[in-house]
């Protein structure tokens, strides 16, 4: 359906969509009262690495027998490299890049008429069960689900109604690679490391590890779908595979690379319910159609003969309301647990393009979490040794502004084609794919995750980052998108550092850190804490030594966890200073955790990234 208009609240069907509703409602009359089950079987961190996905080492007989017998998806895509945000797009139909849900484990609200997609199931009659994984970035708009609970099951709905089950499988998440010691059947001599890992032990038995987890989610899936043949309703449920978001493995999980976002998804609709579906669906075959997250939503209200709200980002792509097919993907990062990143990716169906607006960082920062997996760790042990080569090395270097990858010659993203004349034309198209989807959707993801709090809350009768951004007056999208290209080289450096919009200076002044220049003293001075913050860095590193001491000054003061985002973001630029931050090591406050969950995260997070600071600083 198409993007939402400014002033589009509260939100209405458009023509299109009410005739498309009556289509679906029609045909559905047409079959009596019943109306199709749906099986969702979720899995969590892994690529497209099933045996029916032509994967030689992967043994998922289950899963591929299910994809033999239904349609297998070539090109799917979550939204997102990470799981809170990727849910939240699954679960609202919107981008969270437009709903100010980007952020890792971060919480903001939908506007007043949006609801998440199972509510409007629900009123249409249908008995939504989730056992039990939630994590939305999204407050819930109310009731959501039935249950949702490690007791929910279809099993437990009204005699004869209708049912959309989702079970989500955890045995491939990341965390389950730290197991040890293995006892699965994988060779780790036989598995294939990706050109961005060092060979070397760790990691091999770490993508082992990967492999045998999968395996067992085979076994699990298997499980569900004998406990729905058991209950006689084979027949009648439409049952969909897919998991969150690519490998848990780095450099795939929490980058919005292919590698990071490509997942599997398997679709298999009974035959009563094929000419429901259309032609979009052909038992036995696999569809080259591209598929999102975004399109989650509106395909399940399509297949079920529910409205499909003109909101929503996505396009259905089974049912009678079935869509036309995108002709790229979009794919994000944002804040990740402590580290803030700002990466915006496309993809057709041969290029991925990836755009950093945050080049001066590197992809490797720390995330105490991604350390824990023992690859992450080999891999930055050789890289500190000076073993490794590129592209090896490339993981924990600064980025370039721009990425082009061919996935056909280059399926594992490693030789950037961005500085090729010859590209030109292409990373031109994409770039541009990307500046038109931003524009679009009004992603506010261009403003620091604090800053975008705070103008939201400015207005109290449209409180919320999706409001806010659709807001031309409260939100110059245009202006703020230009000053980030400014800053990040793609365009012309025409410094505007006395804007009156505080996200224009920002980006002067993360276009200074970029440049490795100072910005002018005075904006330490600045009202805005952000500005401070990307100032003071800039000046700490690259500024004169009388200077110095004044940055810090801005940089202390404005860790304290009073204002949890703020000191995070402070907390980041105190350690891309590094031993010219040995002044504030005493300083930093490790905040005990609070009761409230979400305050509790940023005390977590803002607790990890001080000790690491602290950590170097002690060792400088």
């Amino acid at each position: 359906m198409g993007y939402p208009a400014k002033d589009a609240f509260p939100f209405m069907l458009t023509r299109r969509s009410f005739t498309s509703t009556l289509a679906a409602t029609s045909l559905l009359r047409a079959a009596g009262t019943e109306r199709p089950n749906v099986l969702w079987i979720s899995c969590e961190d892994i690529g497209p690495h099933l045996g029916c996905y032509g994967d030689r080492y992967a043994d998922t007989p289950n899963l591929d027998r299910l994809a033999a017998l239904g349609q297998r998806y070539s090109c799917a895509w979550s939204n997102a490299p990470v799981c809170a945000p990727a849910r939240t797009a699954i679960i609202s139909g919107l981008y969270p890049t437009s709903t100010g849900s980007e952020h890792m484990r971060s919480k903001t609200r939908l506007p007043r008429g949006m609801r998440m997609f199972p509510q409007y199931m629900r009123e249409a009659g249908y008995y939504a069960s989730n056992n039990a994984k939630e994590d939305y970035n999204l407050e819930k708009p109310g009731q959501v689900w039935d249950d949702s609970s490690v007791k929910a099951h279809w099993r437990n709905r009204a005699k004869d109604q209708p049912f959309f089950a989702v079970f989500n499988l955890g045995i491939t998440h990341e965390s389950q690679i730290w197991t040890r010691p293995r006892t699965g059947q994988h060779d780790p001599a036989k598995a294939r490391v990706p050109a961005y890992h060092p060979d070397s032990p760790e990691i091999r038995e770490d993508w082992a590890q990967y492999y045998d987890n999968i395996t067992t989610m085979d076994s699990q899936a298997a499980k569900l779908l004998a406990d729905l043949e058991s209950d006689r309703l084979s027949e009648s449920t439409i049952v969909f595979f897919w998991a969150d978001y690519g490998s848990g493995m780095p450099r795939s999980k929490r980058f919005p690379y292919n590698s990071g976002l490509q997942v599997p998804l398997v679709v298999h609709v009974p035959e009563k319910w094929r000419t429901h579906c259309g032609a979009a669906y052909r038992a036995g075959s696999v569809s080259d159609r591209m598929v999102s997250f975004v399109d989650f939503a509106p395909t399940m209200l399509s297949v079920a003969g529910v409205p499909v709200p003109a909101h929503f980002h996505g396009s259905a792509f089974l049912g009678p309301v079935t869509g036309p097919a995108p002709k790229y993907l979009h794919g994000f990062r944002g804040r990740i647990d402590e580290r803030y990143d700002m990466m915006r990716s496309v993809r057709d169906r041969k290029y991925v393009y990836i755009r950093n607006y945050m080049p001066h960082r590197s992809y490797g920062a720390r995330i105490d979490y991604m350390f824990q997996t023992a690859t992450t760790r080999a891999w930055k042990k050789q890289y500190d040794a000076g073993t490794l080569a590129p592209p090896k090395t490339y993981f924990w270097e600064n980025k370039p502004v721009e990425e082009l990858n061919d996935l056909e010659a280059d399926p594992d993203e490693v030789r950037n084609l961005a500085p090729l004349e010859e590209y030109r034309e292409t990373l031109d198209r994409m770039f541009a794919e990307q500046q038109r989807h931003a524009a679009a959707i009004r992603d506010v993801g261009y403003l620091p995750e604090s800053e975008m709090h705070r103008r939201a809350a400015a207005d109290s009768s449209a409180p919320t980052p999706f409001e806010m951004g659709n807001d031309d007056t409260r939100y110059p999208l245009k202006a703020i998108m230009a000053a980030a290209e400014q800053a990040a080289s793609r365009c012309s450096w025409e410094p505007d550092f006395a804007n009156a919009d505080p996200a224009i200076r920002y980006w002067m002044a993360i276009g200074c850190a970029v440049r490795a220049m100072a910005p002018p003293v005075s904006m330490l001075k600045d009202s805005s804490p952000e500005v401070r913050i990307a100032a003071a860095e800039a000046i700490a590193r690259f500024g004169r030594e009388e200077d110095l001491r004044a940055a810090l000054e801005v940089l202390g003061a404005l860790a304290d966890p009073k204002d949890p985002m703020v000191a995070l973001l402070a907390l980041q630029s105190i350690d891309a200073i590094g031993k010219k931050a040995l002044p504030l090591k005493s300083k930093l406050v490790i905040p005990a955790p609070r009761a409230v969950a979400m305050e509790a995260n940023f005390d977590k997070l803002i607790g990890d990234l001080a000790r690491q600071i602290q950590a170097k600083l002690s060792a400088a």
